[in-house]
């Protein structure tokens, strides 16, 4: 009850929106078809020459087959939750190593802060793609997990901007004074009132760098940087490329991965703007 009645507080307050609840119902039906869908194909369809090539969307291949001899509605409902996975793997990580580094340089100050400081400003200012594609190119066995690593490396940077940034902010509020006075130790008053007030801007910044990681991990693919022998969205839209797909009309191989595709950057980029609310009171009242 003390959910439903926080739910229906900040949701009446503005808090909540239309906009949050739209894109947490997109990114839900996504998961769910991720979760469910595997109970309902044959996984070997997924396989290379599993079954008859370059046939059409029927009833006997809902979304048909491409030039590998694999049925893609199979590979779409395989390939959809690895990745997700990437994406969030580096969206946890990411956004964990730059909480840790913005809490940091926030309250302790000094030259701590200022090494932190200077090394995000100075990653910030490099184009990551040219450095994601340099490490992704190096790299001799490439996996799902290694390719997550490989984007976290370069996904920390504007949380610990943000973190620190509000961190500077809260940490001259008079409660976290009272808390000085009482006797409180550096750390917890960096874990009971300065860590909870900050969880607004740390899920909205998560939720941005999954975005964000996704749209790094799909570009490596589609350059052929990412774990070709893996069912994913965009080693799909890679092999669609390689066969031409495009210029031979066959848009079943190209067109459902970009759909679901566009359908996660929706949901993602929906409940980002929802959670702006909670981070921003301002826009909340509007």
């Amino acid at each position: 009850m003390n959910l439903l009645s926080s739910l229906r507080r900040n949701y009446e307050q503005g808090r909540i929106s239309g906009v949050l609840l739209l894109g947490l119902g997109i990114l839900a039906a996504i998961l769910l078809f991720s979760a469910i869908g595997p109970f309902f194909v044959d996984a070997v369809n997924a396989q290379v020459g599993a079954v008859r090539p370059r046939k059409p969307p029927g009833p006997e291949y809902f979304l048909g087959t491409d030039s590998q001899g694999r049925d893609m509605w199979t590979l779409l409902i395989y390939a959809t939750p690895n990745t997700l996975k990437m994406g969030l793997i580096a969206g946890f990580i990411g956004v964990g190593f730059g909480t840790a580094l913005g809490l940091i340089a926030g309250h302790f100050g000094g030259i701590v802060d200022a090494v932190i400081r200077v090394i995000s400003d100075a990653l910030l200012t490099v184009p990551a793609i040219a450095i994601l594609v340099i490490i992704a190119g190096n790299i001799d066995r490439m996996t799902t997990l290694v390719m997550a690593l490989v984007v976290a490396s370069l996904g920390w940077m504007f949380t610990t901007r943000t973190v620190r940034a509000q961190v500077l902010t809260i940490r001259e509020k008079s409660y976290v004074e009272v808390a000085r006075v009482n006797g409180e130790s550096q750390w917890e008053i960096l874990f009971t009132e300065i860590m909870p007030n900050l969880m607004p801007y740390i899920v909205a910044s998560f939720v941005g760098t999954v975005s964000g990681s996704i749209l790094a991990v799909i570009g490596l693919e589609a350059l052929g940087l990412g774990a070709l022998d893996e069912m994913t969205l965009g080693n799909t839209i890679y092999w669609s490329q390689q066969s031409s797909a495009v210029l031979r009309g066959y848009w079943w191989w190209w067109g459902p991965p970009i759909v679901v595709i566009a359908a996660i950057f929706i949901g993602l980029f929906l409940t980002s703007v929802g959670f702006d609310r909670f981070a921003n009171p301002k826009l909340a009242k509007r």
